[in-house]
């Protein structure tokens, strides 16, 4: 019995070491508050005007749905993408304000209200209105993504 007990131990040990430990990240770790997404849009908004369609699709995940004003649903970031294209043209500008936020575990949202600057065909501004909901999700390397947005019109502010 005696001859037995450090293979016992050393079976013991290597079988700890071998046990899969999930690795957090500080990102991962650290609590997420409404504030922390409201955070996100503002970046998520910035990466959008610097870099356009990328940078605008850089904030969503790799299965995100887009639900798009009068339109049928678009899955996949691959297809979002397809449809981000107008805000390559620095002629367009998309902004928008988080007016709330509520987070819960993994899953989080945001809403509030937009505004879409363009031209019209004749070269005359056009500001279009409304408002949005996103969902976030954390993903597994502890960063925020949308993972279902929408938006539809709304009349200009008052």
């Amino acid at each position: 019995m005696k001859s037995l007990l450090p293979i016992i131990v050393v079976a013991f040990l290597v079988a700890i070491i071998a046990l899969p430990v999930p690795h957090r990240t500080l990102a991962a770790s650290a609590k997420a508050t409404p504030d922390t997404l409201k955070r996100l849009e503002g970046e998520f908004m910035k990466a959008a005007m610097e870099r356009g369609s990328q940078g605008y699709m850089s904030y969503y995940g790799d299965d995100s749905v887009e639900l798009p004003n009068g339109h049928v649903l678009i899955q996949g970031k691959t297809e979002i993408a397809k449809t981000m294209g107008f805000l390559d043209d620095k002629n367009n500008r998309l902004t928008w304000t988080p007016v709330g936020a509520d987070i819960s575990g993994d899953l989080g949202y945001t809403y509030g209200t937009y505004e879409f600057h363009a031209k019209d065909k004749e070269g005359k501004p056009v500001i279009d209105y409304g408002k949005y909901t996103s969902i976030w999700k954390r993903q597994r390397d502890g960063s925020w993504k949308v993972v279902l947005d929408m938006g539809n019109a709304s009349p200009e502010p008052k």
